[in-house]
């Protein structure tokens, strides 16, 4: 999940300075039309696309695993805050010994 807003930073910052410098390429007319599509299309439709993405890779983690209905599971990063570890299909941080019902 952080990735995802490392990513979406880093092209926001790009963007922003690539409108700026090419500003008085556009002209006033069509700056703002063409920033608000730039800003959509380079910054937040990606970020939700990998967004979407990160939600469908870990569902299975999200729903079935015994990690999902432990109290230190984040469900938002799909982390295991005990441990500090990304728990995955074939892995359980705490190996199932440090499990407690939410």
């Amino acid at each position: 999940m952080g990735e995802i807003v490392y990513k979406t930073l880093i092209r926001f910052v790009l963007i922003l300075l690539s409108l700026w410098f090419g500003k008085d390429l556009f002209g006033e007319k069509f700056f703002w039309i063409i920033s608000v599509l730039a800003i959509y299309f380079f910054v937040f439709h990606p970020a939700y696309l990998s967004y979407k993405k990160f939600i469908e890779d870990n569902k299975n983690i999200i729903t079935n695993s015994l990690c999902s209905s432990c109290k230190h599971f984040n469900e938002s990063a799909v982390l295991c805050t005990k441990y500090d570890k990304h728990p995955t299909d074939n892995f359980i941080p705490c190996e199932g010994t440090a499990w407690e019902p939410r």
